[in-house]
């Protein structure tokens, strides 16, 4: 069995091969064998991009604003009850 190098696709791909899938011309199993992806990866995106398109794959190691808003305001809380602790 032959192990495949894990592939890293960008969020402008991600995103037309949704909208390839949207448009309806194609199914998705056609589309992964063309670009030779797995039809699970392509639905996760579907689903991922019906969820928030416009936040959709924020990318490795962002935040969406929302999340990093809730960071930033956990780790403002954590400073400031540190402080008062002192």
């Amino acid at each position: 069995m032959e192990l495949r190098k894990r592939r890293i696709f960008d969020k402008e791909f991600k995103q037309r091969t949704v909208e390839l899938i949207k448009q309806g011309d194609k199914k998705v199993k056609e589309v992964a064998l063309d670009l030779d992806i797995e039809p699970g990866d392509i639905y996760r995106w579907i689903r991922e991009f019906n969820r928030d398109p416009e936040d959709s794959f924020p990318g490795k190691g962002k935040l969406k604003p929302e999340d990093e808003k809730i960071r930033q305001l956990t780790r403002q809380l954590a400073d400031v009850t540190e402080e008062r602790d002192i």
